[in-house]
């Protein structure tokens, strides 16, 4: 599984050998403990404080100096057995795994005294951060006693305030130190990627995904009870993608809190990210606006909208941009109501184009040409939640969905649909004079022909920012999550792949022809862009 040292390597080597502007990642909100751990990262236990299994454990300066090398060594062993399992066995990422090897080494480290000035810095971030560190740290500890979904505590545990949480938090106080050491510790390895990314020469340099919710029995709803709204979740109304409507177990904030307390924990959730990220994308942005709350117990289609102050929450949002230096962009996918992304765009908060869904919906449907693009956006060929590239250039994303019986039409129909909203872009494409052969010397087939285009269309864009999902380079055909299913696909724990499906290490993606061939197009592109 790649960590925080990964991340500062990808961002060195894009931004020094291929003069990329910034890489983008998921959330790497702390996730809730459990047994399998929930590896959507859009579902966090926390928002506010980041998940201690990104650390690269070797890299914590006191790790060199635990004295119990034959169990450092033991570990290191089984870091490898993880590695081999997923490169060499077509093993998926086991996150669970990861962390009991993780966890146990980071017990070792702090085992060795920390050092005047690194004491001193620690001490400053337990300040810095205040009760809702300590709060998160006990919400940890209390989790390793009485699992982790609080509303199944023991009563007087289930309030953070009360007399019974005090004593439990004294009883627990080496536990949570440790998970506020913890916090210490990753936050310093997230602050350390972004600033090798702005060494590397990026002008943004790591942009942060802000998840829309977090998980009703984890620490932040624990943490703040009362600014969520008891008993309801967060989810979508009936469309013509899903006629039930979705709910996605998420508690909302309540706006009336949130008013009242002058957005203090809104304000505190922005600052936090914005620290350590050139960037932050808003996971369905839309939400600053409104968001569709379900009863519990209802159907999704029971719901209704409930409104927030956006005036307040993007003045709030764009302030503590400002202040970071930084750049937001919202996920404005899906039902978007008027005017929304008119106010977004008068504050300087950046949209999010994705290429298959630009089309002339006002007109005649057909692909919309790329000057007639806006400009303040991210534009992309595809996003997690998409098929890559590949897949539907080929049309492997019917097959997939056929196989998982996720259609909602015969699998013929179905074809016919992905093959026409494909040959339509591909008509666009070639009549552009964007389809080409080969690039520096390489060698490509039809279907890298035909995903460098989609490329060299995309900075015809006007658009600020243009996104390259990775594994579009090397030619993998997976989706890293694919919505509607739960264990029917191993979502969010595939390893990048070749064409073939195999997995790559970072060395072998930063050596691959296929991805430099397309780093050839993007370069040459983005100088005539500028």
């Amino acid at each position: 599984m790649g960590d925080l040292g990964d991340l500062a390597e990808l961002a060195t080597w894009a931004g020094r050998a291929l003069g990329a502007g910034f890489v983008q990642v998921n959330p790497l909100h702390a996730a809730v403990p459990g047994t399998p751990t929930d590896p959507s990262p859009y579902r966090p236990s926390s928002r506010r404080f980041p998940d201690p299994v990104h650390l690269r454990v070797e890299d914590v300066p006191e790790f060199a100096y635990v004295e119990d090398r034959a169990r450092v060594r033991a570990l290191l062993e089984r870091g490898g057995q993880l590695r081999a399992a997923v490169l060499e066995e077509g093993a998926l990422i086991d996150r669970d795994a990861v962390w009991e090897a993780k966890r146990a080494a980071l017990e070792l480290v702090r085992e060795v005294p920390l050092g005047p000035g690194r004491r001193a810095a620690y001490v400053d971030f337990l300040a810095q951060e205040g009760d809702a560190l300590e709060d998160h740290a006990t919400w940890c500890a209390l989790a390793e006693v009485h699992g982790s979904d609080w509303q199944r505590w023991p009563r007087g545990l289930r309030d953070p305030r009360s007399p019974e949480t005090a004593r439990a938090r004294g009883e627990l106080m080496d536990r949570v130190d440790f998970h506020c050491r913890l916090a210490w510790l990753t936050d310093g390895q997230l602050t350390a990627a972004q600033r090798a990314a702005r060494e590397a020469g990026m002008p943004v340099g790591i942009v942060h995904d802000l998840a829309v919710g977090v998980h009703p029995g984890g620490a932040d709803a624990w943490a703040q009870q009362e600014y969520f709204a008891a008993g309801m979740s967060v989810g979508a109304p009936p469309d013509a993608f899903n006629a039930r409507g979705q709910d996605w177990g998420l508690p909302p904030w309540r706006p009336d809190r949130l008013a009242e307390s002058g957005y203090e924990p809104y304000r505190r959730l922005l600052r936090a990210l914005f620290r350590y990220a050139g960037a932050l994308r808003i996971d369905h942005v839309m939400g600053l606006f409104r968001l569709w709350w379900v009863p519990q117990g209802q159907a999704p289609t029971q719901g209704t909208y409930v409104r927030y102050d956006a005036e307040a929450m993007l003045a709030i949002l764009v302030l503590e941009a400002a202040r970071a230096g930084a750049v937001v962009i919202g996920e404005d996918l899906g039902t978007v109501e008027p005017g929304v992304r008119e106010d977004l765009r008068s504050r300087g908060v950046l949209g999010t184009s994705v290429l298959w869904f630009e089309r002339d919906w006002d007109g005649d449907g057909r692909p919309l040409p790329p000057e007639s693009w806006r400009a303040d956006c991210l534009a992309t060929a595809t996003t997690h939640d998409l098929p890559s590239t590949a897949a539907r250039l080929t049309g492997e994303h019917v097959e997939l969905r056929d196989s998982l019986g996720l259609l909602t039409g015969p699998l013929d129909q179905e074809r016919a649909l992905a093959a026409a909203d494909t040959g339509e872009w591909l008509e666009l494409l070639s009549r552009l004079g964007l389809l080409r052969g080969a690039r520096g010397g390489h060698c490509v087939s039809e279907e890298e022909a035909e995903i460098q285009a989609v490329h060299r269309f995309l900075l015809r864009t006007p658009a600020r920012m243009i996104g390259v999902w990775l594994p579009d380079g090397v030619g993998d055909r997976r989706p890293q999550n694919l919505p509607g299913t739960w264990d029917e696909y191993p979502n969010w724990r595939l390893p990048i792949a070749d064409a073939d499906g195999r997995p790559m290490t970072l060395e072998e993606l930063a050596g691959s022809a296929r991805l430099w061939g397309l780093v050839e197009v993007l370069r040459g592109g983005a100088g005539r862009r500028r």
